[in-house]
């Protein structure tokens, strides 16, 4: 028995040790490849493998299994649509809907229909905000500490969102969603703007959205923008009203159709950033007159009169105490008559571009309302992007670029008089004074730039959605706008990847909102959030806030600062809405404790080092960001190339640099050779009325910003080369005089000196444009663009010397 029971053990472990060798282990790749598999069905892993046929392949048709053809992703059964909406610069007291007084008619209606929340936050500028919303990480994890103007090469301010923080769209995309992003982009790099690309940081293409119609700077005329569609420079419109919020409107509802059209079943992710209320504050006429006398009363019976509408409505508690004005601004009541009078028109201006944003948008919202699934369409209308900017200055300024130059004391109140009734249209980049910033602001005391306090970052959130959202309690839980990247992913029912195109993925920071849709009273699941935006320091943990504020944003140039030495202010936000009484001596050991968390926050999410530059940041050169030109001198142009953005053309900003032209002029011939920049800053290089002219704009800083030297000869008929010497005289400083030689075939022909040139940046979203203009005029008194050359254009060359 005992003899028999061996064999047969014999016999069984001889058969299991053959299987083992015939069929081995699960082998390393096979495993390998059901992890894959695991990963895939749970959208762990994007893009999915491609796909592969399993079954029998015989050697025809005939005798092979039956071929199921590959589908494309799908999204999961009962995925809601979902519009995000983006505004601009906007205070927490600035529209009605949060108890302001620029009307709001269509947010009020979506607030009432869905739900507003009352804590939720940004990051106190536009680009860094766009970041976070985007990837679902913090600015600075996301690479964008900053605006990408001013970027360096630290990690977390390059502005190169990396590749381990894929976007929402291209998530959204590869689950089954169709996608667009309509209006401004700000997280391309600036040298990756032009039509060469790299395109894999632009929105219709490594950003992974499907379709983009926008612009790729921080702001952009209303009345001629420079725009792509995908990677297509748009040109000039022909329509004598057109204005650019507007036309994002159009284009949305126009997607929106499309998509319904061609594709019913398939939800679709609409990204509308609008601009609005960014500068230039810039509103048909019509709109503006309706504000007439509105706000005469002045910025600070603005704050008292906002702040016990907002107690009114529920939108702040009872107790809120309205926080002090800013001891740097003027009370309205101490201004000259002159002083008012311009105030008031800029404050009217701004009122009415935000009453036409709201009406803009609220068409997209109508049309949206009318699909047949309006009811699983998801909302989210984030109410700004930061608090209003207070980047006018004390006087306001007729243009905005004048703040990023430097030169935010002038020009005077006097001079921007002298075009009162200009503002707001299509010959300024106008911006208003810091005074109605604050009062935007209500019940704050900062503004845009401050992330060491709420004005800076506390802005409005409404959010829609009919089949799961009932409108209800306003919502007080602490949030932060990366928090609707998890939000999104939550009620489409997918998972954050850990892989996209083989890149392993940052964890991501936000934490999920849609656990207030059902429960207002609901406790708050974000317990902490770091905030820094050029220094400006702010620490929240469990309803405390502890904030150091670094420079005021309306000075451009910065003084000297210690972070270490800089003081630091703390707030019980559950008994303090505004921020208005400091506990840092009663609670030292609190404000220590959060100091200490910031400085550990900063250091794991990318924060450091703290870098306090100001306006000499804006140069590339400078700031060691890439310069696409290299050491390239001479520019040689055969075509008529335009829409160059300025980031990636050649930079003549502080040096001497020589215009040649060869042409063909007929009887008549004239327009526009080479100009850069625009109604902000440029030069143009032009025939005119027989005669070769240079014309150049000094930031707009008042009617003597503005040169024109002309030829003292006619320009002859035929081939002719046409010539200008840009003779720099400043040294090695910035903004100094410079001499400008008009030439026709060589010959001497006109002179004239520019008493000082710009420094810094003549524009950030004009363009260098050859045989016409695609922006707004250099000098729109003289010229009116496109101004396209009449003639034959061979050749022009830009020297650098």
């Amino acid at each position: 028995m005992l003899k028999k029971t061996v064999v047969v053990s014999i016999f069984l472990f001889g058969f299991g040790l053959l299987m083992l060798l015939t069929s081995g282990p699960v082998p390393a790749e096979s495993q390998k490849t059901q992890s894959l598999e695991t990963a895939e069905n749970n959208g762990l892993q994007l893009p999915r493998r491609d796909p592969h046929f399993s079954g029998n392949i015989g050697t025809t048709f005939s005798t092979s299994d039956p071929a199921v053809f590959p589908q494309p992703d799908k999204a999961p059964e009962g995925a809601p649509n979902i519009v995000l909406i983006l505004l601009d610069d906007v205070g927490f007291g600035q529209f009605e809907v949060s108890g302001g007084m620029v009307p709001s008619p269509n947010m009020n209606k979506l607030a009432a229909e869905g739900i507003f929340y009352n804590r939720f936050h940004t990051t106190a500028l536009c680009a860094p905000t766009r970041a976070a919303l985007l990837t679902g990480r913090t600015s600075h994890q996301a690479n964008f500490g900053v605006i990408s103007e001013i970027s360096t090469g630290y990690d977390g301010y390059t502005a190169v969102i990396p590749r381990s923080t894929a976007t929402i769209g291209k998530i959204l995309g590869q689950n089954g969603y169709v996608t667009a992003w309509i209006g401004k982009n700000h997280n391309t790099p600036p040298w990756e703007t032009s039509q060469n690309g790299p395109f894999d940081r632009w929105p219709s293409g490594g950003l992974g959205f499907d379709y983009f119609y926008g612009f790729n700077s921080g702001d952009n005329d209303q009345w001629a923008p420079s725009l792509m569609e995908d990677r297509t420079p748009v040109p000039p419109s022909k329509d004598p009203d057109y204005i650019m919020v507007k036309d994002f409107a159009d284009k949305s509802i126009a997607w929106l159709k499309r998509t319904r059209e061609i594709q019913p079943d398939k939800p679709f992710f609409l990204y509308l950033a609008t601009l609005a209320t960014h500068a230039p504050h810039q509103v048909p006429k019509k709109w503006i007159e309706k504000f007439k006398g509105k706000f005469d009363m002045g910025w600070d019976k603005y704050r008292e009169m906002t702040i016990k509408r907002q107690k009114k409505m529920g939108i702040i508690p009872q107790n809120t105490d309205l926080a002090e004005r800013p001891e740097s601004l003027p009370a309205w009541d101490t201004l000259s008559v002159a002083e008012k009078k311009l105030y008031a028109r800029m404050m009217e201006i701004f009122a009415a571009y935000g009453a036409f944003a709201d009406y803009q948008v609220g068409r997209v919202i109508d049309y949206v309302k009318s699909l047949p699934d309006a009811d699983n369409t998801m909302i989210i209308y984030i109410i700004g992007d930061n608090g209003s900017s207070a980047e006018g200055g004390l006087h306001g300024l007729t243009n905005e670029n004048q703040m990023f130059n430097g030169f935010n004391r002038v020009p005077t109140v006097d001079d921007i008089l002298k075009v009162y009734d200009e503002l707001g249209g299509p010959k300024h980049f106008n911006h208003f004074p810091a005074g109605w910033t604050v009062a935007m602001c209500t019940p704050f005391k900062w503004t845009k730039q401050v992330a060491s306090d709420f004005g800076g970052t506390r802005n409005g959130l409404i959010v829609d959605w009919p089949a799961k959202i009932k409108h209800g309690k306003i919502r007080r839980q602490f949030h932060h706008v990366v928090d609707i990247y998890p939000t999104i992913l939550e009620v489409v029912g997918i998972n954050a990847p850990r892989e996209v195109d083989g890149i392993e993925q940052k964890p991501v920071e936000g934490i999920s909102m849609a656990y207030t849709f059902a429960d207002p009273e609901a406790e708050g699941r974000r317990k902490s959030m770091v905030f820094e935006l050029i220094c400006n320091r702010g620490m929240y943990e469990d309803g405390w806030f502890a904030g150091s504020m670094s420079f005021i944003p309306w000075m451009a140039k910065r003084e000297k600062y210690d972070p270490f030495t800089q003081p630091w202010k703390l707030f019980n936000i559950n008994k303090d809405f505004s921020l208005a009484h400091d506990l840092a001596d009663k609670y030292p050991e609190k404000l220590e404790k959060l100091k200490s968390l910031w400085w550990a926050e900063a250091g794991r999410t990318d924060i450091l080092p703290l870098d306090w530059r100001g306006v000499e940041r804006f140069s590339a050169k400078l700031s060691g960001r890439p310069v696409i030109a290299g050491d390239t001198k001479d520019f040689i142009y055969t075509s008529r190339l335009t829409d160059l953005p300025l980031s990636v053309a050649p930079n003549v900003l502080n040096r001497s640099f020589r215009i040649t032209a060869d042409v063909e002029i007929g009887k008549g011939d004239e327009g526009m050779i080479i100009t850069q920049g625009g109604i902000e800053g440029g030069f143009a290089f032009m025939v005119k009325d027989q005669k070769l002219v240079f014309a150049y704009n000094f930031l707009d800083m008042s009617s003597a910003a503005y040169t024109i030297i002309e030829s003292s000869e006619k320009t002859p008929t035929g081939k002719v080369t046409l010539a200008m010497d840009f003779v720099y005289q400043g040294g090695k400083k910035m903004a100094g005089p410079a001499g400008i030689t008009l030439y026709i075939n060589g010959k001497k022909t006109g002179h004239g000196t520019l008493p000082r040139t710009v420094p810094m940046i003549f524009s950030l979203s004009e363009t260098q444009d050859i045989g016409s203009d695609h922006g707004t005029s250099v000098a729109p008194n003289y010229y009116k663009a496109p101004f396209k050359f009449t003639g034959k254009l061979d050749r022009v060359v830009l020297e650098l010397k």
